[in-house]
């Protein structure tokens, strides 16, 4: 994709330390945003011009939530290399990303999370394979110490295969599942979404004592929110976000309480990165711009 711009200016964003490409164009003086494991994290790291500025710990950032949230420590790299060719000072950079946080009043339906429950609470709105893929990847870094419960739903106008993606993504990481349908059904009958979601989680091994088909979403919500137990981990995926929220908070949860909850440490490892390896029939061009991979021919 490099080579169809004429930016003077190419930029790299990855996760992947070890990426070809992007040493290469390290090397040739290119710039780069890259993440670094270091002692104490994980370092948003720029490449520019042969300079090497560490810009800041993924942890330090509110939206990531520790640097568990790897699609928002994504985000948060774009977002950076954006800032930073607009000419935006470092620290100013470093001072939007301290301060952007993924609550509820900030960014609706959003990752929101609410911890004043002895369980917690994330509420997002995931409607495609790729995003509940990414919550899914979120609650793996938590470490509850009860069960993990999800609320899962999908729009009614996606493709069933879509719809079925949902179910196939979340299976496996967590001990029950409620499936539920938006109020808009879009075209689909009244349970249908949620006995879709159910019948594929039961194909992909889930035993049907964890699922539950509760058509209604506040329903559903509350009926998560009633068989949670302290320590417990819940993710509401949820259509109408405002009125989802006020369940969340207005829930009485107080026959629950046995204390604050525990606050345990956090040791966030970097996804497997794939292996980039050029092909023998791919053209490398190197010039003042950097290092990038020549458009196919004809193009």
């Amino acid at each position: 994709m490099a080579d169809y711009t004429d930016a003077a200016t190419l930029c790299y964003v990855t996760m992947n330390t070890g990426h070809s490409l992007v040493k290469q164009h390290i090397r040739a003086g290119g710039q780069a945003f890259v993440l670094e494991e270091g002692m104490n994290g994980h370092m948003i790291t720029i490449y520019d011009n042969e300079s090497h500025i560490p810009l800041l710990w993924t942890h330090l950032i509110p939206a990531t939530i520790e640097g568990r949230a790897m699609h928002n420590v994504q985000n948060a790299m774009f977002a950076a290399a954006l800032a930073y060719n607009m000419d935006i000072a470092l620290e100013d950079i470093r001072q939007g990303l301290r301060t952007f946080d993924a609550t509820f009043f900030q960014t609706p339906g959003r990752m929101n999370i609410y911890d004043e429950h002895p369980f917690k609470v994330i509420l997002d709105y995931a409607h495609n394979p790729a995003a509940v893929q990414a919550m899914c990847n979120l609650v793996d870094r938590f470490e509850p110490d009860g069960k993990r419960i999800v609320v899962l739903s999908a729009p009614g106008d996606r493709r069933d295969q879509d719809i079925n993606a949902i179910a196939e993504v979340a299976a496996g990481h967590f001990d029950h599942f409620i499936c539920r349908c938006d109020d808009n059904r879009r075209g689909r009958g009244d349970d249908e979404i949620a006995v879709m979601l159910k019948n594929k989680l039961l194909e992909e091994g889930v035993v049907a004592d964890q699922i539950e088909v509760i058509a209604d979403e506040q329903e559903a919500t509350t009926r998560a929110l009633e068989a949670a137990e302290s320590g417990d981990l819940i993710l509401v995926l949820a259509d109408a976000i405002k009125r989802t929220w006020k369940q969340i908070i207005y829930f009485n949860s107080g026959a629950l309480v046995d204390g604050a909850p525990k606050r345990s440490s956090v040791n966030i490892e970097l996804p497997d990165a794939e292996d980039f390896d050029f092909d023998d029939d791919l053209e490398i061009i190197s010039d003042e711009r950097g290092v990038r991979i020549a458009r196919e021919a004809g193009d």
